[in-house]
C-alpha cells in the first residue's frame, strides 16, 4: 500500500476591514431601431449605460452590500477576507448622482446584464459633457474606466487641422483637401462632411449652423481604424471650425457624386480661401493661390492713389472702387462694378484707365462698349475728367477713318449695335482693358452683342451696371460667362446647380454658395451705404380710380384676354405662354393709361373722360409747377407721352423731351439743367441711363413696369451724386387693376436681386398660376 501524502495546509485567512473600494465604471452603447407610434416610423436611437462596480483587492462586486458581507480572494499563500464598506460605496453612488447620473430602470444591451449597477444620463449632450468634462477628473481620482467596444463617446483628441492645395502648373483648377490630424495621421474631412450632409441634411444646413454656438461640438465617426481593431475613431469637431469650412465649400451641399479626399475647384474659387485663414490651419502648398485670395480680400488696404491727371476728387468709396479694379488687374481677372446709378461708375473707370496710362501699362488701346445713347456722356466725362486720354469714337460712317490707326489711341468707344458689325476688325486688336457699360445689354448670352464681346481679346474685362440682375439669375450667368468663361459652368449646368434650386425652391445653401462665389468679383454699393451726403428720397404711391368708360373697357378686354390666356396655357403650358400673357397684360395696362392707346385717337368722347390718370396727372403738374418743382415724367409708352404733350400744349406748359427717336440729347438736358424749362418728358427705355438731371426734385412714373430696377434707374437720373434737394418720387397706380398687381410682383423681383447681390434670404420669384389669377382678376 502506497504511503498516504499529508493534506495540503489550508491557506491562512486574514480579515481586513480598512480597505476602501476602488470605483470601476464600465461605459457602453447600443444602437437600436424601434417603432415610434407618434410618427409611424422606425427610428434609430442610441442607448448608453454606465455600469458602477467596486473593486476590493482583486475582486469586483456590484449592488448594495448585505449586512456584514465580506469579499474573499487568494493572495499568494493567504486568503484575504475584506469587509465591504457600504458607506464608501454609497458615497461613490452619490458622486455619480452629482454628475447627473440616475439609476437606469430599463434593461439595455449597452452593457452585459448583471455585470454592474446601471446608471444613465438624460440626453446625448449630457453624455458628451460627461466624457469631455468630468471623465478626466474621475481618472485623476483613481476611478477605473472601462470603455466597451462601440461606446459612442470613446473620443480621440484632434491634434491639429490642415489644408493641402495641389495646383498643377498651367491649369485653370486646383485640388483642395481639408482635414484633421489624429494619432499622428492625416484624415480628410471632406468625404466625412459630405456623408453627414446626405444622411442628415438638416444637421448642417445654413439655418441649423447659424443657431449653433461656436463652442458647441459635433461628434463624428471616422472610417479610419485604430490598432487593427474593428472600432472606428470618433472625434469632436467644433462648430466654430465647421461653419467657415461649410460656408466656404458649399459645393459639398451640391455634390450628387461621392467626393474623394480632394475637392476640385476653378482657379477663381481661390478667392474664397482667405475665409479659412481664421482656422489656424497647417497649410501645405498653394502659396500663390492663398496670396491671390488674401490680396483680393485686403484690397481696401492697398496703397493706391488717384491719378495725377484726374480732374476730380474721388470720394472715399470711389477711391475704394479704384483700388478694387487695380487689384483685379494685378491678379489678371475681371469683375462687375455694380454700384447704384449715380455713384460715378464712369468716373471710377476713367480713373482706372488714366492710372494705367500714368504707370506706363497702357501700351495698347482700351475699349468701352456702351448703348448708343451714352456716347455723348462718355465723350463729355472723358474730356472733363481725364483729358490726358487720347480718345477715338467708333460710331457712324466716320468711324472707318480710325481703323487704320487704332493703336495710336488710349481709349476707344463703340456701341452694342455696331460691335457685331465691326467684330471681325476688332477681334484681332489686342486690348488692355475691355469695359462693357450698362452690361445688362449682354444679359442674353446668345445675342449678337454678347457673342461679339466674347470674341474680343483683353488683359482685363470689366462690366459696369447698376442692375447686375434684373429679371432672373440667367442674366448674372451671362455677365460672368463674359468675364470668366466656364467658371460658373455652362448655361445648362448653371440652371441645374443654381437657377432652378434658388428661383423655384428657394434653397438657402445654393444662394449662399452663389453669393460667396461671385462676391469677390462683384463690387456692389448702394447709395444709402456710401453716399451719405445724398438728401432723402421719398416714394409715394398715388392711387387713381378708373373712369366709368375705362372700367367698362377694362372689363371687356379682361374677359377676352382671360379666355385667350387660359386657352394658351392649357395648350402650351405656363412657361411657353409668356408672349400671349404679356400681350394681354399690355392691353390692360394701356386701358389704365388712356382709352386712346387701345382705341386710337378717334375714340368717341367717353363717360368720365378717356383717362382718369391723365386728368389726375395734369392736376398734379399744375400744382407742383406752381410750387416751383422741377419734374421728370417717365412713361413706358411714347404714344402716352404724345397724349401728355397735347395736354401740356393746351395749357401752355413748357417742357423738353427725350425718347428713342431723339438724336440730340444734349440740348434738352442742358435746357432743363439750366432752369429754362421745369418739366422733362422721358420714355423709360430711352432715359433710364446716361442722364444726369440733378436739377430735378420730383420724379413721376406714369405707369409701372415689371422690373423695379428699370424704374429705380430712371429715378436715379435725379437722385444721384450732385443732388442737394430732397427728391419725391410719385408712382401713379390705377387701383385694383393689373397695375396694382404689378406692384406686388415688383417686390418679388427686388427680393431676387437683393438675395443674390446683397446676400439676403431668398424668396419665391416664379410666375405661378396664382399670379395669373391675380393679374386677370375682375375689378371690384
Amino acid at each position: 500500500m502506497a504511503p498516504q501524502l499529508p493534506a495540503p495546509a489550508r491557506p491562512e485567512e486574514h480579515e481586513v476591514d480598512d480597505i476602501l473600494p476602488v470605483p470601476h465604471l464600465a461605459l457602453g452603447s447600443h444602437h437600436s431601431v424601434n417603432y415610434q407610434p407618434g410618427s409611424g416610423r422606425m427610428v434609430g436611437e442610441y442607448q448608453h449605460r454606465a455600469g458602477l462596480s467596486f473593486v476590493y483587492g482583486k475582486t469586483r462586486v456590484h449592488g448594495k452590500a448585505k449586512p456584514n458581507q465580506r469579499v474573499r480572494h487568494t493572495d499568494d499563500a493567504r486568503v484575504l477576507s475584506i469587509g465591504r464598506r457600504p458607506d464608501a460605496e454609497q458615497a461613490l453612488r452619490q458622486q455619480m448622482k452629482l454628475l447627473g447620473f440616475r439609476p437606469a430602470l430599463r434593461q439595455s444591451l449597452a452593457l452585459p446584464n448583471d455585470s454592474a449597477e446601471m446608471f444613465e444620463l438624460s440626453n446625448e449632450a449630457a453624455w458628451q459633457h460627461f466624457t469631455q468634462t468630468h471623465l478626466p477628473g474621475l481618472l485623476e481620482q483613481g476611478w477605473r474606466i472601462d470603455m466597451q467596444p462601440g461606446f459612442a463617446y470613446d473620443l480621440t483628441p484632434v491634434e491639429a487641422w490642415y489644408a493641402e492645395v495641389d495646383e498643377p502648373p498651367e491649369h485653370s483648377w486646383f485640388d483642395l483637401e481639408l482635414g484633421i490630424i489624429v494619432d499622428g495621421e492625416r484624415i480628410s474631412l471632406l468625404p466625412v462632411l459630405l456623408g453627414l450632409i446626405r444622411r442628415n441634411p438638416a444637421l448642417l444646413s445654413a439655418q441649423a449652423l447659424a443657431q449653433r454656438d461656436d463652442s458647441e461640438t459635433l461628434r463624428v465617426q471616422l472610417e479610419k481604424r485604430r490598432d487593427g481593431s474593428n472600432q472606428p475613431l470618433q472625434v469632436l469637431l467644433p462648430f466654430g471650425r465647421l461653419k467657415p469650412i461649410l460656408a466656404t465649400l458649399s459645393e459639398l451641399y451640391m455634390r450628387e457624386q461621392p467626393v474623394g479626399e480632394n475637392l476640385r475647384l476653378g482657379r477663381a474659387d481661390a478667392a474664397r480661401l482667405a475665409q479659412l485663414d481664421s482656422l489656424d490651419l497647417q497649410w501645405h502648398g498653394g502659396e500663390d493661390l492663398r496670396g491671390f485670395a488674401q490680396r483680393l480680400r485686403d484690397y481696401p488696404q492697398q496703397a493706391v492713389s488717384a491719378p495725377v491727371g484726374l480732374n476730380a476728387e474721388l470720394r472715399p468709396y470711389q477711391l475704394d472702387g479704384l483700388r478694387w479694379m487695380q487689384t483685379l488687374r494685378t491678379l489678371g481677372i475681371g469683375g462687375v462694378l455694380g454700384d447704384d446709378m449715380g455713384l460715378g461708375k464712369t468716373l471710377q473707370t476713367l480713373a482706372h484707365l488714366l492710372l494705367e496710362k500714368e504707370l506706363g501699362r497702357l501700351d495698347r488701346p482700351s475699349l468701352v462698349v456702351m448703348p448708343t445713347s451714352l456716347i455723348p456722356n462718355w465723350q463729355d466725362e472723358t474730356a472733363r475728367f481725364a483729358p490726358g486720354l487720347r480718345v477715338a469714337t467708333l460710331h457712324g460712317t466716320a468711324r472707318q477713318q480710325y481703323y487704320e490707326h487704332l493703336n495710336e489711341y488710349d481709349l476707344l468707344f463703340t456701341t452694342y449695335a455696331l460691335l457685331p458689325r465691326d467684330i471681325d476688325r476688332l477681334a484681332d486688336l489686342p486690348l488692355h482693358i475691355l469695359v462693357l457699360d450698362e452690361a445688362q445689354n449682354i444679359k442674353n448670352a446668345s445675342s449678337k452683342a454678347a457673342q461679339a464681346a466674347g470674341r474680343l481679346s483683353a488683359r482685363q474685362r470689366l462690366c459696369l451696371t447698376g442692375t447686375p440682375l434684373e429679371n432672373h439669375l440667367g442674366e448674372l450667368w451671362s455677365l460672368f460667362h463674359f468675364l470668366m468663361p466656364g467658371w460658373l459652368g455652362d448655361s445648362k449646368r448653371f440652371n441645374r446647380d443654381y437657377r432652378s434650386p434658388i428661383e423655384k425652391n428657394g434653397e438657402a445653401e445654393r444662394l449662399q454658395h452663389l453669393t460667396s462665389r461671385i462676391k469677390p468679383f462683384l463690387l456692389r454699393r448702394r447709395k444709402e451705404q456710401v453716399a451719405h451726403e445724398l438728401p432723402a428720397k421719398t416714394e409715394i404711391l398715388h392711387w387713381v380710380e378708373l373712369s366709368p368708360a375705362q372700367r367698362d373697357l377694362y372689363e371687356t378686354v379682361r374677359l377676352a384676354m382671360d379666355s385667350k390666356v387660359r386657352a394658351e396655357i392649357d395648350s402650351k403650358g405656363l412657361a411657353r405662354s409668356q408672349i400671349v400673357i404679356l400681350d394681354a397684360l399690355l392691353k390692360l395696362r394701356q386701358v389704365c393709361c388712356d382709352l386712346r392707346l387701345v382705341k386710337g385717337d378717334l375714340a368717341k368722347p367717353a363717360r368720365g373722360g378717356t383717362s382718369a390718370k391723365l386728368d389726375s396727372l395734369m392736376e398734379m403738374l399744375v400744382e407742383q409747377l406752381a410750387e416751383g418743382r422741377r419734374i421728370l415724367l417717365f412713361s413706358q409708352f411714347t404714344s402716352m407721352l404724345a397724349l401728355i404733350e397735347d395736354e401740356l400744349r393746351s395749357r401752355a406748359i413748357d417742357y423738353v423731351q427725350i425718347t428713342g427717336e431723339t438724336k440730340d440729347r444734349r440740348t434738352p438736358v442742358r435746357r432743363f439743367q439750366d432752369g429754362e424749362v421745369p418739366l422733362f418728358l422721358i420714355s423709360l427705355k430711352a432715359g433710364g441711363t446716361g442722364l444726369n438731371l440733378t436739377a430735378a426734385d420730383t420724379v413721376i412714373h406714369y405707369d409701372p413696369w415689371w422690373n423695379p430696377a428699370a424704374e429705380n434707374q430712371a429715378t436715379d437720373r435725379a437722385h444721384r451724386i450732385g443732388q442737394v434737394k430732397p427728391v419725391f418720387v410719385y408712382k401713379l397706380i390705377a387701383r385694383a387693376t393689373v397695375e396694382e398687381k404689378i406692384q406686388q410682383l415688383q417686390r418679388r423681383k427686388a427680393d431676387l436681386a437683393a438675395g443674390v447681390l446683397d446676400i439676403s434670404n431668398p424668396g419665391d420669384w416664379q410666375l405661378e398660376p396664382d399670379d395669373i389669377e391675380a393679374l386677370f382678376a375682375p375689378l371690384p
